[in-house]
């Protein structure tokens, strides 16, 4: 139960630090102001009402509810399975990642009906989609969901190899 709890809180400070860096750009930025921080990057307070790379943004507003209920359900599945793999390392950090961040956007969805962002990464006049912490943890959590399987496939061809010699 205990390494459950510390998954619990790996995804609650993803939570935690997602919700404070939006208040923190709210509090400073009117929608589309931006600063320039680098060559390369930009903070700027912009809205998402869709999903990744605005995603179902320029409809009615039936998408909100719908990205809620799915990452309600994505994320009891991943709550699932964060208890089914709590013992590991790897898969449980990732899941946590992802369900701190899912649940990150989740709150804008409910608070503002549409989701925060604010990092602005580009070369030259070419701009990444702006995206926020949550993104960042639910990419990050996606990336290490591919790396457990990548080891455990190989983990088990190994297996295979050594019980067939």
């Amino acid at each position: 139960m205990k390494r459950f709890l510390g998954w619990l809180a790996l995804a609650g400070i993803v939570i935690g630090l997602d919700q404070w860096s939006k208040l923190a750009v709210l509090a400073r930025f009117a929608e589309y102001e931006s600063l320039q921080v680098s060559e390369y990057f930009n903070l700027v307070l912009v809205y998402n009402p869709g999903a990744a790379f605005s995603f179902l943004a320029d409809h009615a507003g039936w998408q909100r509810w719908f990205f809620v209920s799915l990452a309600v359900v994505i994320c009891s599945w991943l709550l699932r399975l964060i208890w089914q793999h709590r013992s590991e390392t790897l898969q449980p950090a990732a899941f946590s990642l992802v369900v701190g961040g899912a649940i990150g956007n989740v709150i804008d969805r409910i608070a503002y009906g549409k989701v925060v962002d604010f990092l602005d990464v580009h070369v030259g006049l070419q701009h990444w989609p702006a995206f926020n912490l949550a993104d960042s943890a639910i990419c990050l959590g996606v990336g290490l969901m591919i790396l457990a399987q990548l080891r455990e496939s190989r983990s088990q061809k190994k297996q295979t190899e050594n019980s067939s010699k």
